[in-house]
């Protein structure tokens, strides 16, 4: 039976990098069927909404999108609209990997994966301005929300990650030492969760500018990271920079209900509509996608074919050394499936 995906396009290079990683997905054998709708500025432009009913509907059916990046409307009253998927659908883990495909870099064999708790912390948008005397902002105040529940099932899929994929250590990020409440609520959390996996999967704990250091001088010390929305936001970051940058970074939001897989780059609008974009992040994200849904013969397909035209080097689109098309290292991709 065929797999319901709904697919977002997105604004900038989006459509053409998303329409690239269909005709790869599709050359795979992979029977999924795609049911298109808007969001961001394409969305506003037809719809006067940067996520439409139509786009929530689709999603609510299916439990699975593949997105392209958006563009989120500049004003008051927008939002992140990444920030309120993840919200709408309680998709609570972000799941960035981050391994070496181009060798030669300053990194060899890297391969990471950052685990972000995606709903609570500083990005639950809980902040005010404050009025002193004639100044109705003369201070502002951000609130950052910790809670037992939202850190004890972040801590968890972090360990349930490791040991479904054969990972050997957890780390988890905090700045507790600082953040005694908050932070402390999220360490100790993570604590007693880590003990029901003791002699299983190896825990360790990394204050965060400590472990941003670390990462740079010893990236092959960590497996699976695990920390907080802010942080798991600047650290995802940093490892996608420990192997090249994120034109090759996928990334997954997973929720009970839902999960959204997307490229995490934005959306380029200096190449947009030059048919030059590398789709690369997006592919891996569909390669995600795919392996969440249990199709892991033909993700690891798609990664190896992308892979090996990567590291060829023949046919690759000029932010990866070549002079390639989008659609030329798309068929390149294809040919070596």
């Amino acid at each position: 039976m065929s797999t319901q995906v709904t697919l977002i396009p997105g604004d900038g290079i989006g459509p053409s990098i998303s329409a690239a990683t269909v005709r790869i997905v599709d050359a795979s054998g992979a029977d999924i069927t795609w049911d298109t709708q808007l969001a961001g500025m394409s969305a506003v432009a037809r719809y006067g909404d940067p996520i439409p009913d139509a786009t929530l509907d689709s999603i609510k059916r299916t439990k699975l999108a593949l997105k392209g990046p958006l563009e989120t409307p500049v004003g008051e009253g927008y939002r992140s609209i990444n920030v309120a998927l993840r919200k709408t659908f309680d998709l609570y883990a972000n799941v960035r990997p981050a391994h070496t495909i181009v060798p030669g870099g300053r990194y060899e064999n890297v391969d990471l994966v950052m685990i972000r708790e995606n709903t609570e912390g500083l990005y639950v948008g809980v902040e005010h301005y404050i009025r002193v005397g004639d100044d109705p902002r003369a201070a502002a105040e951000s609130v950052a929300i910790i809670t037992r529940s939202g850190s004890e099932r972040i801590v968890r899929y972090a360990f349930e990650y490791a040991v479904k994929h054969g990972r050997k250590k957890v780390t988890l990020v905090h700045k507790a030492n600082i953040l005694k409440f908050s932070q402390g609520l999220f360490l100790d959390t993570g604590r007693m969760v880590a003990r029901d996996y003791a002699g299983t999967i190896e825990f360790e704990e990394r204050i965060v500018d400590a472990m941003a250091m670390n990462l740079v001088l010893h990236p092959e010390r960590f497996d699976v990271i695990v920390t907080t929305n802010l942080f798991g936001d600047i650290l995802s970051d940093q490892i996608s920079g420990l192997v090249g940058g994120l034109g090759l970074a996928p990334g997954a939001n997973i929720g009970i209900n839902g999960a959204i897989f997307e490229a995490v780059h934005g959306t380029a609008p200096d190449i947009a509509g030059k048919g030059v974009a590398n789709p690369g992040a997006v592919v891996l994200a569909a390669c995600m996608l795919l392996d969440h849904i249990g199709d892991h013969d033909r993700a690891n397909r798609i990664r190896n074919a992308l892979e090996t035209t990567i590291r060829e080097g023949k046919t690759v689109t000029r932010d990866l050394g070549g002079t390639a098309t989008t659609d030329e290292f798309t068929d390149a991709v294809i040919a070596k499936l």
